[in-house]
């Protein structure tokens, strides 16, 4: 048998990895739309995004995405073409899910695609929305005895979220989402985030990328994911997360925390090290059993996954061609 037969094949996969360079290559001529400011901005606290990052990594991701909502559009006028509907599915959003662990920049990733996308003459109507939206209350987790569980996807509305992107995706003219705010570490009663018919709509969140759970007849339901048009999975290693977790915790102290109405206050009231103690606490019990048990099994899902280095700076990518 020749020596060639032993050899193994390489593993099928569905898609092709690039390294930040050939990424970079990508980006062709789109111009940087954004300033050293604005990125200052939008970024989120702990991480190191800066013009270089945005150059090399999202401006060719906001090039991919132009490409993609005219493809949809184009197909979107061939399907209506076929049943004879021209003009009747005109300006269905296209629709972008974000996904991954709590501080691996996920928040800071879909906030630049919004500055960038809405940048477009095509597409100058870009709303982003956060699954925060659609936790449970706090009364309704403490009463099912979910509070411990917040984040995991059963602490989740899904039913309601799924909802609100198919009514987006349908056309409807408004569309109102409840409020979450990080300072009272609950829902905002009586506030709501309307939509307004935007051209493409970013949902971002820890679990928007989980499959629809069977009914209790046991048939397949639509779920959430299955109104994307793309999406992106913001990966980097367990341990760097828990660190940039934990920095971040650091720092929230210092500013946000020391809010008088914030939730987290009393941790500004002891030593750091026993603040830290606890932040070490949720991460041992609560974000790293979601991010193994939940949202890592769902990287696959993705259409695009950016995997970052211990510095926050995205090393490889990996983009869906099947």
């Amino acid at each position: 048998m020749p020596r060639s037969a032993h050899r193994s094949r390489p593993e099928a996969t569905p898609y092709v990895d690039l390294t930040r360079a050939e990424w970079s290559a990508l980006r062709a001529k789109t111009p940087l739309t954004l300033s050293a400011e604005e990125v200052e901005q939008l970024r989120g606290l702990g991480d190191v995004i800066d013009l270089d990052e945005v150059r090399d990594i999202y401006l060719p991701l906001s090039r991919l995405l132009n490409l993609y909502v005219g493809a949809a559009n184009g197909l979107r006028g061939a399907l209506n073409t076929f049943l004879g509907e021209q003009g009747s599915q005109s300006g269905t959003p296209f629709v972008i899910g974000v996904a991954g662990s709590v501080a691996v920049g996920k928040s800071t990733v879909a906030r630049l695609l919004r500055a960038l996308l809405s940048r477009w003459p095509e597409h100058p109507r870009v709303e982003l929305v956060t699954t925060d939206g659609f936790l449970l209350p706090t009364r309704e987790l403490q009463a099912r005895g979910l509070i411990s569980r917040k984040g995991f996807p059963e602490s989740y509305d899904r039913r309601a979220l799924t909802r609100f992107v198919a009514d987006i995706k349908a056309g409807k003219d408004e569309v109102t989402a409840p409020v979450y705010s990080h300072l009272i570490y609950d829902i905002v009663p009586d506030e709501k985030l309307t939509v307004r018919r935007p051209d493409i709509l970013i949902v971002e969140g820890l679990n928007v990328l989980q499959p629809a759970l069977p009914g209790k007849d046991g048939r397949t339901r639509v779920g959430l994911a299955d109104y994307f048009d793309f999406s992106v999975y913001v990966d980097a290693r367990t341990e760097d997360i828990e660190r940039w977790y934990l920095s971040r915790f650091r720092k929230l102290r210092r500013t946000a925390f020391q809010d008088p109405s914030s939730y987290f206050r009393r941790y500004t009231q002891v030593s750091e090290e026993e603040s830290l103690d606890y932040a070490r606490t949720m991460w041992r019990t609560v974000n790293k059993p979601n991010l193994v048990e939940n949202i890592a099994p769902t990287r696959g899902r993705a259409t695009l996954v950016v995997r970052k280095g211990p510095d926050h700076k995205v090393q490889r990518l990996s983009l869906r061609k099947l």
